[in-house]
């Protein structure tokens, strides 16, 4: 009798250990069709803007590494205009890979990455990718990771280009911003910059900003040429003077969820790991190609570009930027990235 019952609890463990084991599968299911969807977004609507060029790069090669076993749908602002929107699809499990600024992956409680959004951080493109491929850019992954209790996951550094102001009136001196009213971000560190130079920030969307500009809501806005360019902003009444201010070297994570994707199998991850460092070299390059053409299709269309000596601009941004950096607690990040400059 006693025989029995410990060959039935045993039996008993042997079948809960079954179960737990069952539970936890590195797996993820498969749909109707057996191949795995990953669904994958940003928040541009032009089919010719870097983002998309990236994400068919990473689709292309998922597809092609897993032999049409994983399949990747692209959405260019068909489930989001505002990257709000995508951060929040992406922890509730309705996108899987994602592209979002740092401005607004702080509103998840991640304050470290604002760091990337100040204005004058980089002085080059060559210094920002010495940040973002080193150690910086590791240990910023790390901290998204860790303080997001693995719900984002980082897959790699996108550019956005190079931020420049565009307005209704060009700007010879920070003197000439007092007053304008400019689209940017009206909380955070860069509105502590724009408020600095005299402009007025404005919240308005990146959707209805064209009509703003056209309609003379706003005075002015800033972005790099591919994005402004390829919404028509620079042919409105309040977008045609381009100063070049090369305020921001922009940076934008690529990210997924970092549970499902320890979910994956092995080989799976490794397939999405190739992918998104496929897609960090094609867009990239996209941008740093569409940079200059879409500079030339601004003058060709009439727009007006200046430069300007940029010096009284970081003159602004610097002590904004200290006291930001030690604000969240960044400093040790802002001294390695300042030993990087050119």
């Amino acid at each position: 009798m006693r025989k029995n019952k410990i060959a039935f609890i045993i039996l008993f463990i042997n079948l809960i250990a079954l179960v737990l084991s069952a539970c936890n599968t590195n797996e993820v299911d498969a749909g109707e069709d057996g191949k795995i969807k990953i669904i994958a977004a940003h928040n541009q609507t032009s089919p010719d803007n870097p983002y998309q060029t990236g994400l068919l790069k990473f689709k292309e090669v998922v597809e092609e590494e897993s032999g049409g076993k994983m399949e990747v749908e692209v959405h260019a602002g068909t489930i989001g205009t505002e990257e709000s929107e995508l951060v929040e699809k992406l922890q509730l499990g309705a996108a899987d890979v994602i592209l979002a600024s740092p401005g607004f992956m702080t509103q998840t409680g991640i304050r470290e990455v604002d760091l990337f959004s100040a204005p004058y951080l980089f002085n080059s493109y060559k210094h920002w990718l010495a940040a973002v491929d080193g150690k910086v850019g590791q240990e910023m992954a790390q901290i998204i990771n860790e303080k997001s209790d693995n719900s984002f996951k980082l897959l790699g550094y996108w550019s956005a280009g190079v931020r420049h102001y565009y307005g209704k009136k060009p700007i010879e001196s920070v003197e000439d911003l007092r007053g304008v009213s400019l689209r940017t971000q009206t909380s955070g560190v860069i509105s502590d910059f724009w408020k600095a130079t005299g402009a007025i920030p404005s919240g308005i969307s990146w959707g209805e900003l064209y009509q703003g500009l056209q309609q003379d809501v706003v005075d002015s806005s800033e972005n790099a040429y591919p994005f402004f360019v390829q919404q028509a902003h620079h042919t409105t009444s309040n977008g045609k003077y381009i100063t070049e201010t090369a305020h921001d070297y922009t940076t934008r994570f690529l990210l997924t969820n970092g549970e499902k994707f320890d979910n994956y199998t092995k080989e799976q991850q490794e397939i999405i790991l190739q992918a998104a460092e496929a897609s960090v070299v094609a867009e990239r390059e996209a941008t740093m190609e569409q940079d200059e053409e879409y500079k030339e299709k601004a003058i060709e269309d009439g727009a007006e570009v200046n430069e300007i000596d940029r010096q009284p601009f970081i003159d602004i941004a610097t002590p904004i930027l200290n006291d930001f950096a030690k604000e969240i607690e960044v400093e040790g990040l802002l001294q390695q990235i300042r030993s990087l400059e050119d």
